[in-house]
């Protein structure tokens, strides 16, 4: 880790830290990591099932991190844990934007209600706390410009994007209505160890990792030069601990990335080369696709940068140690 990383996160020593959605793959690496430096962690998850909760991902951890069974539609439970908090880490979300138009209202009541009550809980008891904020670039829709700027127009094409606006919208509006901090990141397509692999709904790139250690054919659509901008799950961790502790991004948004795009196709075929089986076909874009087509994405991660930023492993490296903790850890997340 990088020495300025390592400066700024040593400062975690003796805060009290809250994770929503702790049991997820990005909630327990942040509380994870913030408990590896000094903080004293609580975790808040429902285990929802299908929604990526696994309580694995804690594993060694039990002594350090305490856990809290319990949903954040559950205003009572919210407004005990928040009190005294320093930071609050909200990665609760229902994260699938093919369910958001399936289901929208339980869309609705997890990323939007379940958000007002997070903010309601801290104008009423702990107006101090810091929130950190996961959005994601669904908010941007169709891409008009990359490297793609905090700046860029937010016109999601989705209904799980629209409310993960809405959700900045809000941290904006209690911050210059009631003073709570907060900051937001943008997470573009996150991979790494500790996701849920029962279904493709969350995840694309781990989804293909299971199809091949499987043996499946991967589905390419086209030509598979679309170009996305993919996170490994570390570096998202410590993106997210370092929002957290600098004052600088107090009411900021920051775009999260490898500052690079990798070619669907060579998405495909890194994943299969890791794995060391599997194939891939290409197929003609279903009729209705560019409904829901963003075009090709990579962050600019200028900001993120500037507070000492960077990815910590090349995109082939990430998938490699991607696909090797699952070839030992299977059976807790197939």
């Amino acid at each position: 880790m990088d020495r300025k990383i390592q400066d700024s996160i040593k400062n975690y020593a003796g805060k009290r830290v809250l994770v929503t959605g702790g049991l997820g793959m990005i909630g327990s690496y942040a509380a994870t990591l913030a408990a590896d430096h000094g903080a004293t962690v609580t975790v808040l998850d429902n285990l929802l099932p299908d929604h990526g909760g696994n309580a694995e991902n804690l594993s060694g951890y039990e002594d350090k991190i305490k856990t809290v069974i319990g949903d954040i539609r559950d205003v009572s439970v919210l407004n005990d844990l928040v009190k005294d908090q320093d930071l609050i880490f909200h990665c609760a979300a229902h994260v699938s934007y093919t369910d958001s138009m399936k289901d929208p209202y339980l869309d609705l009541d997890i990323n939007v209600r379940g958000h007002l009550n997070l903010l309601e809980a801290c104008r009423h008891h702990n107006k101090d706390a810091k929130v950190v904020f996961t959005s994601s670039r669904m908010k941007y829709g169709v891409i008009s410009e990359n490297p793609v700027k905090e700046s860029h127009p937010t016109n999601p094409l989705m209904i799980y994007g629209a409310h993960k606006l809405l959700g900045e919208k809000y941290q904006e509006i209690y911050y210059k209505n009631y003073g709570i901090p907060y900051a937001n990141v943008v997470v573009p397509n996150p991979f790494g160890p500790r996701q849920q692999m029962i279904h493709h709904r969350y995840g694309l790139l781990n989804w293909f990792i299971r199809m091949a250690m499987d043996g499946g054919d991967i589905t390419i659509y086209g030509d598979g030069s679309q170009i996305r901008d993919y996170i490994y799950v570390e570096d998202i961790a410590v993106a997210i601990l370092l929002c957290g502790i600098d004052p600088s991004t107090t009411a900021k948004t920051i775009n999260l990335g490898n500052g690079a795009g990798v070619a669907f196709k060579k998405m495909v075929t890194t994943v299969i080369d890791a794995v060391g089986k599997g194939s891939y076909s290409h197929v003609e874009w279903p009729e209705n696709y560019f409904n829901i087509e963003t075009g090709d994405y990579i962050a600019d991660t200028s900001f993120a940068e500037s507070l000492g930023y960077k990815p910590s492993i090349s995109f082939e490296d990430a998938v490699v140690k991607t696909v090797e903790f699952y070839e030992v850890n299977r059976s807790k997340y197939w």
